[in-house]
């Protein structure tokens, strides 16, 4: 199984342009949707006069540091993430997604018909990202997301702000059937594949409606965040706070100023599964 492209399967049932002119059109839907995002949430006019605003202020600082600094940790490491079961699941799906999007464009531009023999490597890492965004997401939707595990929901309760996460489940899963059916020669192969269709166009033309532009911003806002903390602007909110101990003899309470660098943190001691 790991050694079969099924996109060179559809060789000679669909001409290779069409699956090339569809991912196309996948990439076009998904930069419209991220621009017509930004400009629905105004998310650059946001940073433009956010940095107008500041600028000024704040001790020099070093940006290129900050921007490796913000990569490394923010961006490949998923740092945000405090629980390690939710930023193995987070880290499981961003570079299982990764991998299936790379080798799913290898595979229609570069092997899409029998012709030309796909490698191993190819195949493989096509079949392990579509396996490892299955077991990050599902393991998130059913056991992690907060909802479910701390609100005690439903896992099968569905919203709006779910679009992407069930779209890109449902593409992959259908995408793993799908080459299943189509290397056993079932029957059902070609209703997969239509479903399979259905999900994807629906995940990279829903960016608009859902939280896949998210991952475009996050990287922003991260780097953003870690200059405001360097420069001492910090967004030009209070710094008053008692993880500085700088700041302990700011408080107006007496309790605050002797108490421990802790203290009020009982909230981390447990999950908070009291439904």
């Amino acid at each position: 199984m790991f050694a079969y492209n099924p996109f060179a399967g559809l060789n000679g049932a669909l001409p290779e342009i069409v699956m090339q002119i569809y991912v196309v059109a996948m990439v076009l839907a998904v930069i419209v949707g991220t621009l017509l995002d930004m400009a629905h949430k105004g998310s650059a006019k946001y940073f433009f006069a956010k940095s107008q605003k500041t600028r000024g202020q704040g001790k020099p600082v070093d940006k290129g540091s900050i921007a490796i600094q913000t990569v490394m940790v923010d961006v490949l490491a998923s740092g945000e993430f405090c629980n390690p079961r939710r930023r193995l699941a987070h880290l499981l799906t961003m570079y299982g997604f990764i991998l299936y999007l790379a080798m799913t464009v290898a595979m229609v531009f570069g092997y899409p018909g029998a012709a030309a023999p796909t490698p191993l490597a190819v195949t493989a890492l096509w079949w392990l990202g579509a396996l490892m965004v299955m077991v990050g997401g599902y393991w998130f939707w059913f056991f992690i997301r907060v909802d479910v595990a701390a609100e005690g929901n439903s896992p099968w309760r569905l919203e709006r702000a779910d679009l992407f996460i069930v779209s890109l489940l449902a593409s992959v899963t259908l995408a793993v059937v799908w080459g299943a059916l189509q290397l056993n020669g079932h029957k059902l192969a070609w209703l997969a594949y239509g479903l399979y269709m259905l999900a994807t166009t629906v995940l990279f033309c829903g960016v608009y409606w859902s939280k896949f532009a998210h991952m475009f911003f996050k990287p922003a806002a991260a780097f953003d965040k870690r200059v405001c903390e360097a420069d001492g602007t910090n967004e030009n909110l209070p710094t008053i706070s008692r993880d500085d101990p700088a700041q302990r003899e700011r408080h107006s309470m007496e309790l605050l100023k002797d108490a421990p660098m802790d203290f009020g943190l009982g909230i981390k001691r447990e999950a908070p599964r009291h439904y």
